[in-house]
């Protein structure tokens, strides 16, 4: 736990804990569905696995988290405390959604926007076998341009090498972009309208292709109208 604010207030009590860097991160990553420490590191690809070890110990020891071992597996759960803070970390998402909507360069992460998307698939409408999507991000150097995700009726996964199936839609454009459609904070239809996204595919897959991903949480968040930030 963090060094103590030495006040009696339940909220400095609580940040004791909660304010240290990733921590509510990390109870992010818990509460989206992430139980085992290398997906829990997919989601954090910045945060080094020493430090998310720290992390998920310290928030073991304050009864926030559960370390399972089943099966030779390790998996960390939420505890019933744990679970309490889900809708804090969904009010700071609406708040940050409402109110911090600034996206620099460096807080864009191609690692990290596939991960999001590929936990929010609409399995109900991807097609019934095994389907890759690639991703090429014209802004990105050869390293990280391109990505596939994996998509199935009841399974997704991120590959950064080519998984070797042909890909049913190609998806051109930049990360910046990618990511803003992701974010809500513009439509699929106007990026492609623009020309910043462009989709080679038939044309029944280009139709079909935004309705298999159900965009982040927060994108139907209403923002503020311009100027009304005083």
């Amino acid at each position: 736990m963090g060094a103590s604010y030495r006040q009696f207030c339940p909220v400095s009590k609580a940040m004791e804990l909660l304010d240290e860097r990733w921590t509510l991160l990390v109870v992010r990553e818990l509460i989206l569905g992430s139980e085992h420490f290398n997906d829990l590191r997919r989601g954090l690809p910045r945060m080094s696995p020493s430090l998310l070890s720290r992390r998920l110990q310290q928030l073991s020891r304050a009864g926030v988290v559960e370390r399972v071992e089943a099966d030779g597996q390790v998996r960390y759960r939420l505890t019933g405390a744990g679970e309490e803070l889900r809708p804090v970390v969904e009010a700071l998402g609406v708040w940050g959604t409402r109110w911090i909507p600034d996206l620099g360069d460096p807080d864009l992460d191609p690692k990290l926007l596939l991960w999001d998307m590929h936990r929010n698939v609409d399995h109900d409408r991807v097609p019934p076998r095994r389907t890759v999507v690639s991703f090429e991000f014209a802004d990105l150097g050869p390293r990280l341009a391109r990505w596939w995700l994996v998509l199935s009726p009841d399974d997704a996964d991120v590959c950064d090498v080519d998984p070797g199936d042909e890909p049913v839609a190609l998806v051109l454009t930049s990360l910046r972009t990618l990511t803003e459609v992701w974010r809500g904070d513009r439509t699929w239809a106007g990026a492609v309208g623009d020309d910043s996204l462009r989709v080679v595919a038939s044309r029944d897959v280009a139709g079909a292709l935004p309705g298999w991903f159900l965009l982040s949480p927060f994108a139907r968040v209403p923002r503020p109208r311009e100027g009304s930030v005083s």
